[in-house]
């Protein structure tokens, strides 16, 4: 875990931006690389980001679970950015909840997203959460929504690397025609 500051270009493109690239290692041992969501945390001077999307099982958060070496890539803006860093998948609902909460809450920034609605439900969920209420009525619907959503936290585990060539590297392809 690296407790630098980053350079203020990376500050604002981790900020700013919804995608990233991260290239992990699969079951096989050949590098993947994927583009998730995220949302980028400061707590002090360690940097993490957390990767989420859609509830449901996804092969690259069972690779990171099988292998927490990873590279992340910046994608949206330039200069790109490379960084070596630690995964950790996280399952338990009460440690990914705030994870899971400030990712919606950046994704909710994008432009034409139902901000009104989300705030609603977040607001809610905080205050049940809060209030240590049990999941009834309607929470127990956000409640599965919120166990099958995907939560990895990525650490910077070096000093981020300034990117020579052009861009980030490419997505991979399917293997054997099949999707991931």
């Amino acid at each position: 875990m690296v407790q630098n500051k980053l350079p203020a270009q990376l500050e604002k493109i981790l900020s700013e931006s919804f995608y990233i690239r991260t290239t992990l290692i699969r079951k096989n041992g050949t590098p993947r690389t994927v583009e998730t969501t995220y949302v980028w945390l400061q707590e002090g001077y360690v940097n993490k980001i957390i990767l989420s999307g859609y509830p449901g099982k996804r092969d690259w958060v069972a690779s990171m679970s099988r292998n927490s070496k990873v590279t992340v890539h910046t994608v949206e803006f330039e200069p790109w950015f490379d960084i070596n860093s630690e995964a950790k998948v996280i399952r338990k609902l009460d440690k990914k909840l705030p994870y899971l909460i400030a990712f919606i809450e950046h994704w909710a920034q994008r432009p034409g997203f139902p901000r009104t609605r989300f705030k609603i439900l977040l607001t809610a969920v905080k205050i049940n959460r809060w209030l240590k209420l049990p999941w009834w009525g309607p929470f127990i619907i956000a409640k599965k929504i919120f166990n099958g959503m995907p939560c990895v936290e990525i650490t910077f585990a070096s000093k981020p690397i300034l990117r020579k060539d052009e861009g980030p590297p490419p997505l991979s392809e399917p293997q054997n025609g099949r999707p991931f």
